[in-house]
């Protein structure tokens, strides 16, 4: 699936994310023990922001100045409505021209979206947008090797891929980096997410 295609599939659910069931502490303990390991509290970014503005209130009472990108045009009108003085950009970020330097950069459960082509392209692209000592969390799958698919869990068609654990581990120390944290933080799911320094 394009880019465009997970962000039209997005604007069809985005009620999953409104709904009192969802879980808005979903991701925030991991993001606290990120931010951590961040020196300077200036701009950050949220990638794949969506609607719940959960990790954007975070960085907001961490002293950051966030943020969000999202390629789900529905997702950023209602994340504009929860923080109206924030910058949100309704952009696909594998095209996007990232505009400056960040101390913290977020992209939970959104760029494994991308094929593995791309996601190595924007992981990339997201470590260079990073200022010197600033800080990256992601998730991905944590699986062995480099796979994909595609399935209908939450209503619509949406596709993963993963690089696989040791290739995100070399790419990003190819890229100047060390990882400071690497977790499979939902069990036999293969949730795992990393946290990222720049040197």
């Amino acid at each position: 699936m394009k880019p465009s295609d997970i962000g039209k599939a997005y604007n069809q659910i985005t009620h999953l994310w409104e709904s009192e069931d969802f879980n808005r502490e979903n991701g925030i303990d991991q993001h606290k023990r990120a931010i951590e390991f961040v020196k300077n509290h200036d701009k950050a970014l949220d990638v794949g922001c969506g609607s719940t503005g959960r990790i954007i209130q975070l960085l907001i009472e961490s002293g950051f100045t966030p943020e969000g990108i999202d390629v789900s045009e529905s997702m950023i009108a209602l994340a504009k409505k929860k923080h109206p003085k924030v910058t949100f950009h309704y952009q696909d970020i594998c095209e996007w021209h990232v505009p400056e330097k960040y101390d913290f950069i977020s992209a939970w459960d959104s760029i494994w979206h991308l094929s593995p082509r791309l996601q190595e392209k924007v992981i990339k692209k997201l470590i260079n947008a990073l200022n010197v000592n600033g800080v990256m969390i992601f998730t991905f799958g944590g699986l062995d090797k480099t796979d994909e698919h595609t399935n209908n869990a939450m209503g619509v068609d949406m596709y993963y891929s993963t690089l696989g654990i040791n290739t995100y581990l070399s790419l990003i120390m190819q890229q100047n980096c060390v990882c400071r944290h690497l977790e499979n933080d939902q069990g036999s799911e293969g949730h795992t997410y990393i946290i990222v320094q720049k040197n």
